[in-house]
């Protein structure tokens, strides 16, 4: 089935239809790995994002199964092959897809997971000058339109993504070591969870509005620079307040209000 991908500047190219027959939009960003799809479908920091790999070949390993080995118990919770629980992208365009897949670790396609998900891609078009025309235009908004479907400009940075993507309560997370650390949900990788639980420290993820300055803690982690960039200045005050008590805390003076203010003003390539 045909499909199209229309992008803001008034560009439409015409590919094959995959995944979940429906229509999408987003704003339209590309990746450069040569491996890792159900990775960055899955990371946080993709929501609300149509996706564009650049490496010809997707799908051809499919998507693995989603395991039961933990390094340690506390492990039970977190996906030891997926950075969530859940697709973030709202669509993915490829070069060209895989249908058939051969990995030891692989449970279905990389089409038949995407239809389960509801997402949408398609194939058959040329992403690396996709991506040139992204790198040089800035990203931009775009649509996967299916059949006759219309379908508005949607602008996901335009919502607060953090609020959709973060947890909504506490979890705690033991590691076998005797520090514990706040890790600040801003719409966090579950490779994070893994590497600070294998380092041996016990992990309190809170949501992103949570206030976690009276906590007994040795630390503190935030789950990524982007979301505090892309979604939300106006938490800044009161996030930085926090922090300055907790350094204070453990003995330091440090205003950290400046050096965030300057994360949010720098531009994200």
């Amino acid at each position: 089935m045909k499909a199209h991908l229309v992008l803001e500047d008034g560009v439409t190219l015409e590919g094959e239809q995959f995944g979940a027959p429906v229509s999408a939009a987003g704003e339209v960003v590309f990746n450069t790995g040569m491996v890792g799809y159900p990775e960055a479908m899955t990371d946080p920091s993709y929501r609300g994002q149509i996706l564009v790999f650049t490496y010809p070949l997707i799908g051809n390993y499919g998507i693995p199964v989603n395991g039961n080995h933990r390094q340690f118990p506390s492990m039970e919770k977190i996906s030891p092959l997926f950075e969530s629980d859940t697709i973030h992208v709202k669509g993915i365009v490829v070069s060209g897809l895989s249908r058939t897949f051969s990995h030891w670790a692989a449970a279905e396609s990389l089409d038949s997971w995407m239809r389960e998900h509801n997402v949408p891609g398609i194939t058959g078009l040329d992403t690396r000058a996709i991506t040139k025309r992204l790198r040089e235009n800035g990203s931009m908004l775009g649509k996967i339109t299916f059949g006759d479907s219309e379908m508005k400009w949607d602008d996901p940075n335009k919502r607060n993504l953090v609020a959709e993507v973060s947890i909504s309560v506490p979890q705690t997370f033991a590691g076998p070591g005797q520090s514990t650390v706040v890790l600040v949900d801003y719409g966090c990788k579950n490779n994070i969870l893994r590497s600070l639980i294998a380092r041996g420290l016990t992990v309190l993820r809170v949501p992103w509005n949570y206030d976690w300055s009276r906590e007994q803690i040795d630390g503190v982690v935030l789950s990524t620079v982007l979301a505090i960039q892309r979604c939300v200045p106006n938490r800044l005050p009161s996030f930085a307040r926090d922090l300055t008590e907790a350094f204070r805390s453990w003995g330091f003076v440090w205003d950290i209000s400046s050096l965030l203010s300057q994360l949010v003003a720098t531009p994200t390539s």
